[in-house]
């Protein structure tokens, strides 16, 4: 595992067993985070610094650890069914929402201010991100009817608040 957004691509590909949807939705966020960071990333990374950065992402994984123990309110093993918004615009926001301080998008702030190309910068970031998770959801979708979604939760809840400790402590990087 890369970083987090591979971990959340195994985990949607898991719960929800819709590569197709989970695929684009994937590639739409990667695309709106990848511009929106190449246009104002940089400033927003600035004007909150690196202290509140930290304790703002630290937080968060600690969230989702705890947000990954939750059941949801499907039939069976917590598997199928259709979130609220459905499967595309769930991995949209999600996708989005962990892109917010990830590696990729402060790689894109800093290629888009060195070789002043936003285009070429945000197509290059954006097609890298699926060659990274796509093979994850793909390899999560043949084994999620092997798996129990009890122990995929677990195992998220666990990286969730490891990386949620290591962002809070400053140990190693957690982004």
């Amino acid at each position: 595992m890369g970083d987090k957004t591979q971990l959340l691509a195994v985990l949607l590909a898991a719960k929800f067993r819709h590569p197709v949807p989970i695929i684009a939705g994937l590639f739409v966020a990667t695309l709106v985070n990848h511009a929106f960071a190449g246009v104002v990333g940089n400033w927003v990374a600035h004007a909150l610094g690196p202290k509140l950065l930290q304790w703002v992402v630290g937080l968060s994984f600690l969230g989702m650890a705890v947000w990954s123990l939750i059941p949801d309110k499907f039939d069976g093993d917590g598997v199928g069914g259709t979130p609220r918004f459905g499967v595309f615009w769930t991995t949209v926001g999600t996708f989005f929402l962990a892109e917010m301080g990830d590696k990729t998008q402060i790689a894109t702030v800093a290629l888009a201010a060195h070789h002043h190309d936003l285009v070429s910068v945000v197509a290059g970031t954006t097609l890298g991100m699926p060659l990274a998770d796509v093979p994850d959801v793909l390899l999560a979708h043949t084994l999620a009817r092997r798996v129990s979604m009890r122990l995929v939760h677990a195992v998220a809840a666990s990286i969730f608040a490891s990386l949620g400790v290591l962002a809070l402590t400053g140990v190693g990087p957690a982004m």
